[in-house]
């Protein structure tokens, strides 16, 4: 109990030194801190980390209020488990820690540092965005099932080898093949690497995010957890539905049409242009459907 006390001690006397004698170097402290404790809460939130979060805040409390009161029985039990507490939090909360680590990693300004390679060469962008806008709209009619995973900077050779290796040029009739139900590698996801069919029937990583629609089957939560973990971009064609969709940084549009996925893709492989213009657009267009 005398490091939980040392801790919220070592808390009281930063905020106090803040309001008491502030400094620029009291200030960068608060903040940095702020910064973390906020981005901890996003990673835990909307995923089943979120109670387990919860329940850990609500231990603390509780063992600084036996504290407090002096009740020594309950103040030594929680001893005991808060003295495992790095090892055990570090243990339960390891795919939010992963997934931090590979924001930090895949963010622009450590792209910049270590100069990772950006989008790809615009020769033939054109080409392929309509082979692969083509295929999403005949499967979309046809209402069949398709999972196609872009890669950006996050490498996804991890998720290739648990498919099969297909790299091919990128073709509308090739695609649809794939996907047709029945064939060995309809299952599964396709992964396109520098504008070619890199692998398919490859097994993604399903989002634990619980605020899902249950509407939405495992292809959805495939093409969503994906995007959770990494910078890729997920897209999908319901089965029951045909309605074409798009995953990015574990958020989901729905209704894409062939407008709308034409922008998209372009951005995608098009070099120095921004990911986020297309996002305005695609809201715009679904708000006017709406209508």
């Amino acid at each position: 109990m005398a490091r939980l006390e040392g801790f919220l001690n070592s808390i009281g006397s930063l905020f106090t030194n803040l309001f008491e004698h502030p400094d620029w170097h009291n200030v960068v402290d608060v903040a940095i801190l702020a910064v973390l404790i906020y981005y901890a809460i996003k990673l835990v939130m909307h995923t089943r980390s979120n109670s387990l979060f919860k329940g850990i805040a609500a231990v603390l409390v509780i063992a600084w209020l036996a504290s407090a009161l002096h009740l020594s029985a309950v103040s030594w039990l929680l001893t005991q488990l808060i003295s495992m507490g790095l090892v055990v939090i570090v243990i339960l909360f390891q795919p939010e820690f992963r997934r931090g680590l590979e924001q930090i990693g895949r963010s622009k300004l450590m792209r910049r540092v270590i100069g990772l390679p950006g989008k790809q060469e615009p020769e033939r962008v054109e080409s392929s965005v309509a082979e692969i806008v083509r295929a999403m709209s005949n499967m979309s009619r046809k209402k069949i099932g398709a999972l196609i995973v872009v890669e950006r900077h996050t490498g996804l050779g991890d998720v290739i080898e648990s498919g099969t290796r297909v790299d091919a040029e990128i073709s509308a009739p090739l695609i649809e093949n794939i996907f047709e139900p029945n064939t060995p590698l309809h299952d599964g996801a396709m992964v396109i690497r520098n504008r070619r069919i890199e692998a398919a029937a490859c097994i993604l990583p399903l989002s634990e995010d619980i605020t899902i629609s249950r509407d939405l089957g495992t292809r959805h939560r495939a093409a969503i957890g994906i995007t959770e973990t990494t910078d890729a971009v997920s897209l999908i064609v319901s089965e029951e539905t045909g309605i074409i969709s798009m995953a990015r940084e574990g958020r989901l549009t729905r209704h894409l049409d062939g407008r709308s996925l034409t922008i998209l893709l372009t951005e995608l492989f098009t070099p120095d242009q921004s990911m986020y213009s297309w996002i305005g657009t695609l809201r715009r267009e679904a708000t006017d459907d709406g209508k």
